[in-house]
């Protein structure tokens, strides 16, 4: 496979990825959108993970695909990110039809804590 010519996730034809961060609690939010549903899976990991409707990318699970992929900053509260994310998509009209409502399906997870990498190179 030939990279992009930037060798960037952006480099993927209809994919497309929005950031925003808040300098001052060192967190962040990404999220991956694409101009038509996604199929994704995940692998969960570690003592106290944080995750929104993980689940629902288990193969015997009614959702084929997801509106997009959220990945989050500052811990747990981070999470809360992505009703920002299923407001934005469902004003747009976008997500699975649930009795003439678009519910937006998208998982989040916090790949990182780094509170704790900050806790962890103190000691």
């Amino acid at each position: 496979m030939k990279p992009g010519p930037r060798n960037l996730i952006t480099d993927v034809e209809g994919l497309h990825v929005g950031n925003a961060d808040h300098g001052s609690v060192k967190s962040g939010v990404t999220v991956l959108a694409a101009d038509r549903p996604i199929t994704t899976s995940v692998h969960v990991m570690g003592g106290a993970p944080g995750t929104r409707a993980t689940d629902l990318l288990a193969p015997d699970k009614l959702v084929p695909a997801v509106d997009a992929l959220v990945l989050s900053g500052g811990s747990a509260l981070g999470l809360d990110a992505a009703s920002g994310v299923a407001n934005t998509l469902r004003a747009a009209g976008i997500g699975f039809d649930v009795a003439g409502q678009k519910v937006p399906i998208m998982p989040a997870a916090i790949p990182v804590s780094y509170t704790h990498l900050t806790l962890q190179t103190k000691a």
